[in-house]
């Protein structure tokens, strides 16, 4: 499995941006699809993730100003609305079975 991210780059305070991801081999055993987001120095922390089933889950940093959408088999995006400058990271889609699949990461930064 190859996540593959889209999307990213710079907005300002209180603005929107959105994040695709896209899937390619194997994703039948595919559980949860997501997004994680990481700074130098920190842990890697989950952003929000998607079921098969459409059930979501979100950080609680992000509750309320981002939405996950699965919006095809082997495709979902994050859109971001009220940007925060501590929402600037390196955003990571990932895919869950067995194991965790990565994407290369975008980066999203919020000038203040």
């Amino acid at each position: 499995v190859q996540p593959a991210e889209s999307g990213g780059g710079l907005v300002e305070a209180g603005g929107s941006l959105t994040v695709s991801c896209r899937y390619d081999g194997r994703l039948f055993d595919i559980k949860e699809m997501g997004w994680y987001r990481q700074t130098p120095g920190k842990e890697r922390e989950l952003v929000a993730g998607i079921g098969r089933r459409g059930d979501a889950k979100y950080g609680d940093s992000v509750k309320g100003r981002f939405t996950i959408v699965m919006n095809a088999r082997n495709k979902q995006y994050l859109e971001m609305n009220n940007l925060k400058p501590e929402d600037t990271a390196t955003y990571y889609c990932y895919a869950e079975s067995d194991q965790t699949y990565w994407g290369q990461g975008t980066q999203v930064t919020v000038s203040s």
